[in-house]
C-alpha cells in the first residue's frame, strides 16, 4: 500500500518537464531583465571609454594627409620602379595636384606631414608652385632645373610612401626609432627622447608611490585604530585636499617651497639653514606635490582593508609567545597586502600621467610624457605623435592591471 502511494505521489514525466520549461522561462526572464538594467552602463562604457580609445589608436597610424594631397601623383607612382627618375606624368600629375590642394586649403597638412620626416620636404609645394610653369607646358624639365629636390630619386621614394593610408611612423618615434629604406633604426643620439621621458615618468610614478606608502600605511594603520567618531572626523581632514583645486594646491607649494617661502624662512630662523634650499623647479619640488596630492589615494583603501582586520589575531599570536613586531609581520601585515597594492595601483597609475604638478613645479628635465601629449595636441596639432604617445600609457596601465590581477588572485583559485 505503501508502494502505491509514494508512485502516486511522485510527479510524473509530463509535470517534470512542464516545471522544467517554466524553470528555462523564469530563467530567461531573469537574464532579459538583468540585460536592460545593465544596457545603460553597457552604453556608456561603449561611448565614453572604448569609443574615444578606439580613435585613439586609429589616429595613431593614420597617415592621410598626402594620399589627400596628391591623389594622380601617387596612381601615376603606384608602378614606378624607383630605380630613375619618374616621367613627364609624374611631374605634371603633382603640378596639378598641388595646385588643387592650394585651392582646397590642403597644403598646411601636407607641408607638415613632409616636414616629419624631413625639414628639406617642408618646402616642396612652395617650391613646386612658384615654379610651375603655365598648363601645356613641359613640366619635368622646367621643375628638375629650378627645385633641386625632386631631382633625388629619396624624394619620389619618400612621396611614394607616405601616400600609403597608415604609418608606424608615430609609433617607431615614440620609441627613438626611424624606419630608413625598409629597415627600423634608431634615431641619433641627438635626436633621442621619447624613451628617456618615458623613464623619468615611470621613475616620478615609482618614487611618488613609494613615498605615498611609507607615509601612508602609519597613517592608515594609526586610523584604523581610533574609535569610530575620532576616525571619522580624521578621515575628513584626509578628504579635505580633494575640496581644493589642484592648481590651488600645486600653487600653494610654490609659495611654500620657493627660496623665500615659508619652509626655506622657518629652517633659516631656527638656526638649520644658512642658506635657503632650492626646493622648487625641480625633481624635489614635484615629488613633494604629487606625494601631497596622491596620498589619500592611498589611505582610504587601506584604512578599509585594515579596519576588516581583526585585532585579536594579533593578540593571540603575542600571547602565544611571538614578539610583537614578529606578530605584526607575520600576522598583520599580510592581511594588507590587498590594500597595499591596490592604493599602490591607483597612485601610480594616476602619477604617470600626471601633467599640471610637473609643469609648474619641475625643470625642463622633469617633464612627464604627458607633458609632451598636451604639446603635441595644442601646440603643433600633431594627433599622430600625441596619440601614439598617450598610447604608451594606456598599454602600461593595462599591464599593471594585468599584473595586479594576477598578484592579488588568491591561490587557491584556478588561473
Amino acid at each position: 500500500m505503501s508502494e502505491v502511494l509514494a508512485l502516486e505521489s511522485a510527479p510524473s514525466a509530463v509535470q517534470t518537464q512542464r516545471l522544467q520549461r517554466q524553470l528555462q522561462a523564469t530563467k530567461r526572464r531573469y537574464i532579459r531583465r538583468s540585460v536592460l538594467l545593465i544596457l545603460p552602463l553597457l552604453a556608456l562604457l561603449v561611448l565614453g571609454f572604448l569609443t574615444p580609445i578606439g580613435a585613439l589608436l586609429s589616429k595613431s597610424v593614420e597617415n592621410p594627409e598626402v594620399a589627400e594631397t596628391l591623389p594622380e601623383t601617387l596612381v601615376q607612382l603606384k608602378n614606378w620602379d624607383g630605380q630613375a627618375l619618374p616621367g613627364e606624368s609624374a611631374f605634371s600629375a603633382l603640378g596639378e595636384d598641388l595646385r588643387s590642394a592650394r585651392s582646397n586649403g590642403q597644403l598646411f597638412a601636407f607641408n607638415r606631414r613632409l616636414g616629419y620626416e624631413s625639414s628639406h620636404l617642408s618646402s616642396l609645394s612652395g617650391s613646386v608652385l612658384t615654379r610651375l610653369p603655365a598648363s601645356g607646358k613641359p613640366v619635368r624639365e622646367a621643375l628638375l632645373n629650378s627645385v633641386p629636390a625632386l631631382a633625388d630619386i629619396k624624394t619620389w621614394s619618400t612621396l611614394k610612401h607616405l601616400g600609403q593610408p597608415y604609418t608606424d611612423f608615430y609609433w617607431l618615434a615614440a620609441f627613438d626609432l626611424k624606419k630608413d629604406a625598409g629597415h627600423i633604426s634608431a634615431v641619433a643620439p641627438d635626436k633621442a627622447l621619447y624613451v628617456d621621458v618615458l623613464k623619468r615618468s615611470l621613475l616620478i610614478a615609482a618614487l611618488v608611490t613609494v613615498l605615498c606608502v611609507l607615509l601612508g600605511y602609519p597613517l592608515a594603520y594609526w586610523l584604523s585604530r581610533q574609535p569610530a567618531r575620532r576616525a571619522n572626523l580624521l578621515l575628513i581632514l584626509v578628504l579635505l585636499p580633494f575640496w581644493t583645486s589642484l592648481i590651488v594646491r600645486t600653487a600653494s607649494w610654490i609659495v611654500l617651497l620657493q627660496s623665500g617661502g615659508l619652509i626655506n624662512n622657518t629652517l633659516i630662523d631656527l638656526g638649520i639653514l644658512e642658506k635657503p634650499l632650492q626646493l622648487v623647479f625641480n625633481r624635489t619640488g614635484v615629488l613633494i606635490s604629487m606625494t601631497h596630492i596622491l596620498l589619500p589615494f592611498l589611505i582610504l583603501p587601506l584604512y578599509a582593508v585594515m579596519k576588516g582586520i581583526d585585532s585579536r589575531f594579533e593578540r593571540a599570536a603575542i600571547s602565544l609567545g611571538a614578539h610583537p613586531f614578529t606578530a605584526f609581520r607575520r600576522v598583520y601585515l599580510p592581511q594588507t597586502y590587498a590594500g597595499v597594492t591596490a592604493g599602490a595601483l591607483l597612485v601610480f597609475i594616476m602619477a604617470i600621467g600626471y601633467y599640471i604638478t610637473p609643469a609648474l613645479l619641475g625643470g625642463p628635465g622633469d617633464q612627464m610624457i604627458s607633458y609632451f601629449v598636451a604639446y603635441y595636441t595644442n601646440t603643433t596639432i600633431n594627433w599622430g605623435m600625441a596619440t601614439a604617445l598617450g598610447t604608451q600609457l594606456l598599454i602600461i596601465v593595462l599591464l599593471l592591471y594585468w599584473v595586479y590581477a594576477k598578484v592579488s588572485r588568491p591561490a587557491n583559485r584556478p588561473a
